[in-house]
């Protein structure tokens, strides 16, 4: 792997030539394949690329120095699997040939066919990829920024916070546990009620379930986007005397004094501000693409990039792909609908290189893991429309212990040695 530091100025791609720095003017390099953004959805498109096509020059722009497994940290926070496994050097992912550039972008100028990097460089591109994932905006619950990690405030969406869900969860022996869930779209919807149902399988095997007074406020109107999971769901929902509110969104939260405040909705469309106390409050934040990305020409009027749900071409610039959170397509946000995208945008990726049109097809494909209790999964794995698209010959709407090793065991495996290295069997 080549790798271009933030700060150390711009080098040539393979093939490419270095072009000067002129007085006032910011260095470019040039590549056939630019990819923004090093989470999974990027490092699996450059890993695709380098197997398919070797002499392909790859620049990948990505400021973090570690890769996080982030389906893990739903684990971390039952207690069930140790932070540290859920993390590794970005460096030993990224396959041999792919130049790293470690910075932000900050401009995306299509009619150029350049991105603009934070401090000015810029990079010209054949084709682009678009896989900066998601921004957890923390600060739009007001007093949340402060109090998060501490005072009872938790969260399993961040890797400092996921491991305080496990020791507040552990020490909890009464009194009032909450989980909120944001309105739609986030990654992996199910993330929110993993969080309370892991929570309350640990309460209800230690004999305190009973003694705390759980509460799951849903900003959204249904339990689960698709209606198939849902009485298996409401089923765990009852089984925890779980109480949940619709319509219901987390506004301000008061740490000290251990305080949150919800605008409910009513069925009537009348809305009302509504105290509660906790003891334990775990927050899932809104989210929207980072903000590079929603003040780019690259998205549509709601802030995701506009691509074709089939072929992840964006549907006004030919040379760009969208795949992963920050996309505009209707599935599920997880990773298993990363492993479904990625080789569809490399073999798309390379048609386009070679003068073509876009030829690879996304299903829609999305899987959601539904830890419902230790020890059973709920699998949900659905399509475009809420079409079940189950991976074996059975029942995905019941919770199984063979979906929870599958889970706990079997999926990380698939993560860092398949996925991340382009072995992916679809499309």
């Amino acid at each position: 792997m080549d790798r271009i530091a933030s700060g150390d100025g711009a080098a040539p791609c393979a093939g490419h030539p270095a072009p000067g720095r002129a007085a006032g003017r910011a260095p470019t390099i040039s590549c056939d394949v630019l990819v923004v953004g090093g989470g999974c959805a990027g490092v699996a498109v450059a890993a695709g690329l380098r197997r398919r096509r070797p002499d392909c020059s790859i620049v990948m722009v990505e400021p973090r120095a570690e890769h996080h497994y982030q389906p893990g940290w739903t684990l971390v926070g039952a207690g069930v699997l140790d932070v540290r496994r859920t993390v590794r050097p970005q460096a030993a992912l990224l396959p041999d040939g792919v130049t790293w550039i470690r910075n932000t972008a900050t401009a995306f100028e299509p009619e150029h066919a350049t991105v603009v990097l934070q401090g000015g460089d810029r990079i010209r591109y054949r084709v682009l990829v678009v896989c900066t994932g998601i921004k957890l905006d923390w600060t739009a619950i007001e007093g949340l920024a402060e109090t998060l990690g501490r005072n009872g405030v938790t969260s399993n969406y961040r890797i400092d916070t996921a491991p305080y869900t496990w020791a507040l969860v552990r020490a909890l022996r009464g009194g009032r546990a909450l989980f909120t869930q944001p309105e739609m779209p986030i990654k992996c919807a199910g993330a929110p009620q993993k969080a309370l149902y892991l929570s309350c399988s640990t309460w209800e095997r230690r004999g305190v379930l009973d003694a705390i007074d759980v509460r799951f406020h849903n900003a959204n109107a249904v339990l689960f986007g698709v209606p198939d999971y849902v009485p298996s769901l409401e089923g765990y929902v009852r089984r925890y005397g779980a109480r949940i509110t619709f319509q219901s969104v987390l506004r301000k939260v008061d740490g000290p004094a251990r305080k949150a405040w919800f605008e409910v909705r009513g069925d009537g469309g009348a809305v009302s501000l509504r105290e509660e106390s906790f003891d334990l409050l775990h927050v899932t934040p809104p989210q929207t693409t980072p903000d590079a990305v929603r003040a780019s020409p690259l998205v549509n009027a709601a802030g995701w990039v506009e691509v074709d749900h089939h072929t992840l071409q964006h549907t006004r610039y030919g040379t760009i792909f969208g795949l992963g959170d920050a996309c505009s397509a209707p599935n599920a946000k997880t990773a298993a609908a990363v492993r479904r995208q990625a080789p569809v945008v490399v073999l798309n990726v390379l048609s386009v290189l070679d003068g073509r049109s876009p030829c690879a097809v996304y299903d829609g494909y999305g899987s959601c893991p539904l830890t419902v209790e230790h020890g059973k999964v709920v699998l949900a794995e659905f399509g475009y429309n809420g079409k079940l698209m189950p991976s074996l010959p059975w029942d995905s709407t019941k919770p199984r212990r063979s979906a929870w090793i599958a889970k706990t065991r079997l999926f990380p495996h698939l993560y860092w040695n398949a996925m991340l290295r382009g072995r992916n069997t679809f499309p």
